[in-house]
């Protein structure tokens, strides 16, 4: 709300929109989000909560929620939206569909309203593969998928003790089915590397925000936590972050030198009821690949539970051909 009492038309598209304008796609509307795209829930106290057309009393996941429900319920063959930490995965995910995550930098931001600038990205989400290529087409005129899919996939298994086994199980399943070889790559710092993301992100979110802050009302007091949060942050610790995420960047081309891309699920559950929405981390498996600057892609797949899982793929910088590839696969295993 504190940014709608004193935002004004912009007076061109951001630079990411020039391939689609330059195609005559017909833009169908502006979605709703997570405020200020700082958060994973999807909820907007301010000018609603979109409705998860797979059940209106689940979450549809953040921030880009709108951009997911609009796709989930046919209003749009494809939408938009940022990933910082998440943004365009976990809608895809709450929602039964493809999103991704695209490499940062490869997309401009130059125009984009910032959440945090180092870790921000711009993606599509579709309702498949196909789909999702169409929208990557249209951010990157030429765009083309890989010839072939990826040879060798390695299983992470994050964060197991908070993985639904439902998930796990719907993971491997569709990564077995592929026919394709499947590496365990064992145990990393997870959870360190989700908490260093958490701290950056609110530590630029709080200077690309300030002026907001500065406004006594306008801002939900979750959200102002978190912004708060990250203006207490100081520069030695920021400076800490940056170091460690040197070391994060090298495991991630280490397991990448083995293997040709790695899967782990999007989210650790299934999407929540409404009223359970401060219960969950939603960016604890997602976070930490924003961290690494990868790609990423999430993509349903079927499972014990009534809802889809959602696998992620995490590929190698500027590998979205390779992801969508490999996507195409599973989701092409999961049909037959």
């Amino acid at each position: 709300m504190a940014l709608a009492e004193v935002a004004e038309p912009a007076g061109a598209d951001a630079a990411c929109m020039a391939g689609a304008r330059a195609a005559d796609a017909v833009i169908v509307g502006k979605a709703n989000l997570h405020e200020l795209a700082l958060g994973g829930t999807g909820v907007n106290q301010w000018f609603g909560t979109p409705v998860n057309p797979l059940d209106p009393g689940l979450l549809p996941g953040g921030s880009s929620s709108g951009s997911a429900v609009a796709v989930a319920e046919g209003s749009a063959d494809i939408g938009y939206g940022t990933d910082t930490g998440g943004s365009v995965r976990i809608p895809a995910a709450c929602c039964g569909l493809v999103g991704l995550k695209t490499t940062f930098g490869r997309i401009s931001l130059d125009g984009v309203w910032p959440l945090a600038p180092s870790l921000d990205t711009v993606g599509p989400i579709a309702a498949d593969v196909a789909g999702v290529t169409a929208g990557m087409a249209l951010l990157e005129p030429g765009f083309a998928v890989a010839v072939g899919p990826a040879a060798r996939i390695g299983r992470l298994r994050p964060l197991p003790d908070k993985t639904d086994p439902r998930v796990d199980a719907a993971v491997d399943a569709a990564l077995r089915a592929t026919g394709l070889e499947v590496v365990e790559l064992g145990q990393v710092e997870w959870e360190q590397a989700l908490r260093q993301t958490y701290v950056l992100t609110t530590a630029e979110a709080a200077v690309v925000d300030a002026e907001l802050m500065a406004r006594p009302d306008g801002i939900s007091d979750q959200v102002r936590t978190l912004l708060e949060f990250g203006a207490a942050v100081t520069g030695d610790q920021q400076d800490a972050i940056r170091v460690y995420q040197r070391g994060w960047k090298a495991m991630f081309a280490q397991f990448l030198g083995r293997v040709d891309v790695i899967a782990l699920p999007t989210l650790g559950f299934f999407p929540p009821p409404l009223a359970e929405a401060e219960q969950h981390d939603f960016p604890q498996l997602t976070a930490p690949v924003n961290l690494s600057g990868l790609p990423a892609l999430a993509l349903p797949v079927s499972s014990e539970h009534r809802l889809p899982a959602s696998v992620q793929l995490i590929g190698p910088a500027n590998g979205e051909d390779l992801l969508l590839a490999t996507g195409a696969l599973l989701e092409a295993a999961a049909a037959s």
